[in-house]
């Protein structure tokens, strides 16, 4: 790959800082025209790329502590996106073996132990809820583990023992956080968030998984076998809540939750954070929002639930895009027939037939029933839990 050297003296051999601003407001134009809040020291990663954005002669004067930043800020703001950026290898691995890193290492791993408090409540719903603490989970906590253990691997083989340890350190924090919210959930007996839960956290320790495996740390290695497959193996470190949690996920969500390449063709889905995918399969008050939202069409509802269906037909078993088609059209006027006009007569007569209309005609609480009863008889083949 050829490489690109700023005003500055950087040399780059990933993207370039204009392409990667112009990335992110392909996937989340809301970001630049004032719809979402960015005041407050944990949401200055989202100020950041707006204030590039209006300033791009600024770009070419930064050095890698900055362009480190802006890749992260880039991928915090997008992650939850139906196309986030495309710089994890570079935020993992790629900067962190630059040239440069030596005068850097320090203060890009400060900048990666602040983001492991940063906001994303506004640029994702792909999150999960203790609703009694008000603590929030989405798969940005997975995003956040894989440029940590990047950090402490390069912090490690540049003998930066003391800030390896405080990386460390923030990571057992986060695995901390998951197993409790996880053990609370399931003491509330709150299955819909447990459920979601799951999801998240298979997300998340499968990213730090790939990272470990990408930095190659030994297989001896005391803190690699203390984080290493938690949600797939029992750990003597954990409770056995977290490899429980990687078998539901297993059993009833990963067909759920993927890349949703078919909602990429949305293009209206980018207007608004708001329309921003959730876990799946518990789809539907999304289907709502949209259904509901004065800044979407009718043509493009229809366009929208065409593109649900697709999902569905690609994506064998997954009840989600079921469940955001009974929410979108059950706030329709004229539900289903309210998009006569915009949605092929085929396409409609294919639905209709279809075991996705089935599935949607389900009531929400219904259907919350059905997987709530699945996950009380499920008993873990790995932990023997039940919930």
């Amino acid at each position: 790959m050829a490489k690109k050297v700023l005003r500055s003296e950087l040399e780059l051999s990933g993207i370039a800082p204009n392409l990667l601003l112009k990335d992110v407001e392909n996937t989340a134009p809301f970001l630049f025209k004032g719809e979402i809040n960015l005041e407050g020291k944990d949401r200055a990663y989202l100020a950041k790329l707006v204030f590039y954005k209006k300033n791009l002669n600024a770009l070419k004067h930064i050095n890698l502590t900055e362009y480190f930043h802006i890749c992260m800020a880039a991928h915090w703001a997008t992650a939850g996106t139906f196309v986030p950026t495309n710089v994890d290898n570079q935020i993992r691995e790629g900067l962190w073996k630059h040239k440069d890193i030596p005068g850097h290492i320090e203060k890009m791993a400060r900048i990666t132990i602040d983001s492991w408090t940063w906001n994303y409540e506004q640029v994702t719903n792909r999150k999960s809820y203790n609703p009694d603490n008000g603590q929030v989970m989405s798969t940005h906590e997975g995003t956040w583990l894989s440029v940590a253990i990047g950090a402490y691997n390069a912090l490690v083989k540049h003998k930066k023992k003391e800030l390896a340890q405080e990386v460390a350190d923030v990571i057992l924090a986060e695995i901390d956080k998951e197993e409790k919210l996880l053990i609370e959930l399931r003491e509330k007996r709150d299955h819909i968030n447990f459920l979601r839960s799951t999801a998240l956290m298979a997300h998340n320790f499968g990213d730090l998984d790939r990272v470990i495996d990408q930095w190659g740390m030994p297989l001896d290695d005391p803190f690699r076998i203390r984080i290493y497959k938690l949600g797939h193996e029992l750990n003597s470190q954990y409770s056995p809540i977290l490899a429980y949690a990687g078998q539901v996920n297993k059993k009833f969500l990963s067909v759920e939750n993927h890349r949703h390449m078919s909602m990429r063709q949305a293009r209206c889905l980018r207007r608004s954070y708001r329309f921003l995918i959730p876990v799946g399969p518990f789809m539907d008050g999304w289907g709502r929002t949209l259904g509901e939202a004065k800044d979407l069409t009718l043509a493009e509802k229809g366009e929208i639930v065409g593109h649900l269906f697709d999902g569905y037909k690609r994506q064998n078993q997954a009840s989600g895009y079921a469940r955001a088609f009974s929410g979108l059209v059950g706030a329709l006027p004229r539900g289903l027939d309210s998009l006569e006009a915009d949605i092929a007569f085929d396409v409609v007569a294919e639905i209709k037939k279809s075991p996705f209309a089935r599935i949607a005609e389900l009531p929400e609480s219904e259907f919350q029933d059905l997987y709530k009863k699945n996950l009380e008889e499920f008993e873990c083949p790995l932990t023997g839990i039940s919930f």
